[in-house]
């Protein structure tokens, strides 16, 4: 008897460290887990994040790469270019280019809003618009530039004005115009009236 109480002694004391190292290792099974939720959510939300940097960069580089690339090449000829943009990720990105390219001195680039921006300091505008902005651009620069003022439309021309100079095709296309032209043919239009008799 004390041989099989022994026995059993051996056998439950046998049972219980099995489940002693059972419940340790389902613990450590909860844990391994766990820990592989966190990475499967971690790399999820990193996959995410991105793709959608990615795409944000493949639908944004071909309408910004144009417009970035001719500051830069503005400031490669030594004039000081200023950039203003709504969107902090196209102006960090347009300080990188700038410093890589060399031409960080002669560039800078604002967190802007366009609309509270004044132009009348400047003498050169280069634009990359839409066409929905197009007019009251328009009319915002006519305000605010000296007449001397020579402003480049990228990809989208301004409405009423006529360009001096056209150049490119399709998304390539720029229009420049020469403000004392375009206020010349405002001015010769209004000149134009029929005569009233006297």
């Amino acid at each position: 008897m004390w041989r099989r109480q022994r026995t059993f002694l051996e056998a439950f004391g046998v049972m219980a460290k099995a489940l002693a190292n059972g419940s340790q290792a389902a613990g450590t099974q909860e844990d391994c887990e766990g820990g592989s939720r966190r990475r499967s959510w971690g790399l999820l939300v990193t996959a995410g994040v991105g793709g959608t940097l990615v795409a944000l960069y493949a639908v944004a580089t071909p309408f910004v790469a144009p417009a970035l690339r001719k500051v830069i090449a503005a400031a490669k000829k030594g004039f000081k270019a200023v950039g203003y943009e709504l969107n902090p990720w196209l102006v960090w990105y347009s300080r990188y280019r700038a410093w890589r390219d060399g031409v960080h001195q002669n560039t800078r680039f604002y967190i802007s809003d366009l609309w509270k921006v004044s132009f009348s300091h400047y003498t050169n505008v280069v634009v990359f618009g839409v066409p929905q902005m197009m007019p009251q651009l328009e009319k915002k620069l006519e305000e605010e530039l000296e007449c001397n003022a020579r402003i480049i439309a990228c990809r989208f021309p301004f409405p009423c004005w006529i360009p001096d100079h056209t150049t490119g095709e399709g998304i390539d296309t720029v229009w420049a115009y020469d403000l004392k032209h375009s206020r010349g043919c405002e001015t010769k239009n209004l000149e134009i009236t029929p005569e009233t008799e006297s």
